[in-house]
């Protein structure tokens, strides 16, 4: 019986070892291959490369106005309200000028009479004009003394002088009368400009100042043409040029780009943080914007129209300073790291100058756990 168990032992183990020779060597080796790696590939394709500097800023109406008393007075009539749209000279408010008007009467009255007297100096001097030359000629004839023709040259002279008098009283009373009628005109208060009424600080029965000392009655916007006021670093101080296109969005209107052009540059620098200030002018016709809004956005410096960007999460290794990173470039179905040169930054995306041609196919997710040679496969 032990015999019997010895046999079977020994011919179990035989036939295990006899298995164990006949599988084929290849299946182990497949045992411990490393698998394909899934990865997210894009081909090299050109686009377009913006390059520019980043900057921030308020915007304001390139056009605004604060109105004014040009005399002091009571309000007697207030014709606007806020937020309507006033168009240059009209009537926004007007003060009590009872007195000026009176003046106005009164010198219209005063220069009627001056009138009236320079006609009479008129009448009387044709008349001692007539006489002069009738004396004359009795003088001539022997029927006149010469006294005679003296007395009627001074009336001649005394009617000229009064004519002359007459003359400079009108001149007179028309310089009165312009200035009651200027001073009259002053108390009414008009528009300087289009635009729209975004203050009114008077109501009918407020006393206005005059000018030097008044506060602002009305302030009127124009909000067709805005100003983005923004600061370049002075590193960056050299690239900007007049004429050269700003783009930027705001909060107010998420998802629209607005572009304006550079119009103004400061011809200084900041003295506390050496930053540029740049006036861009915005064409806002439709006034979708309005001043006072923050806009983020920059100030385009270049276009090109067939570069190669990819994604910074391409990128292997990369050193910034001196534009080298790696990037793994797919060859069929096997990755190769390749050495490549970088350019320009444009947002997420960065230029490819070197190392990457036109058409290839690339990786730009999943090359954490990539070695030169793996094998990939694409889940894009």
């Amino acid at each position: 019986m032990k015999h019997t168990l010895r046999t079977l032992t020994a011919g179990l183990l035989l036939l295990g070892l006899l298995a164990g020779c006949s599988q084929p060597k290849g299946e182990d080796k497949a045992v411990t291959a490393k698998p394909p790696v899934a990865v997210e590939t894009a081909v090299a394709t050109p686009s377009e490369l913006v390059e520019g500097i980043e900057v921030t800023g308020s915007l304001a109406p390139k056009f605004s106005a604060e109105v004014k008393s040009q005399i002091p007075g009571l309000i007697r009539e207030v014709y606007v309200t806020e937020w309507v749209r006033v168009n240059k000279g009209t009537p926004l408010a007007r003060i009590d000028v009872s007195e000026s008007e009176a003046r106005v009467k009164q010198s219209e009255a005063g220069l009627a009479g001056a009138k009236a007297d320079l006609a009479q100096a008129q009448v009387m001097a044709n008349r001692a004009e007539r006489e002069l030359a009738r004396a004359r000629e009795l003088k001539d004839s022997g029927l006149a003394t010469r006294q005679g023709v003296d007395d009627a040259e001074s009336e001649a002279a005394a009617a000229a002088a009064r004519i002359t008098a007459a003359q400079a009283r009108i001149r007179l009373v028309e310089e009165e009368l312009r200035q009651a009628q200027a001073h009259s005109r002053k108390g009414e208060i008009n528009a300087p400009m289009a635009g729209v009424v975004a203050l009114r600080d008077v109501n009918v029965g407020d006393l206005a100042s005059d000018t030097g000392a008044a506060k602002s009655l009305f302030r009127i916007v124009d909000n067709r043409i805005l100003n983005l006021t923004v600061t370049v670093p002075s590193s960056e101080s050299a690239r900007v040029k007049v004429g050269q296109t700003l783009e930027f969005t705001v909060d107010a209107q998420p998802g629209t780009v607005f572009s304006g052009t550079v119009k103004y540059i400061n011809p200084e620098l900041n003295s506390v943080d050496r930053s540029l200030k740049v006036v861009a002018e915005i064409d806002n016709v439709a006034e979708l914007l309005k001043g006072g809004l923050f806009a983020k956005g920059r100030i385009i410096t270049d276009r090109r129209p067939s570069a190669l960007l990819i994604e910074r999460s391409a990128l292997n290794a990369w050193n910034m300073t001196s534009g080298q990173a790696g990037l793994f470039v797919l060859s069929g179905n096997q990755a190769h790291l390749r050495p490549v040169e970088t350019g320009r930054i444009s947002g997420e995306r960065v230029e490819i100058v070197k190392g990457l041609a036109v058409g290839e196919k690339y990786v730009i997710r999943g090359g954490f756990t990539l070695k030169d040679g793996d094998v990939t496969t694409t889940n894009n």
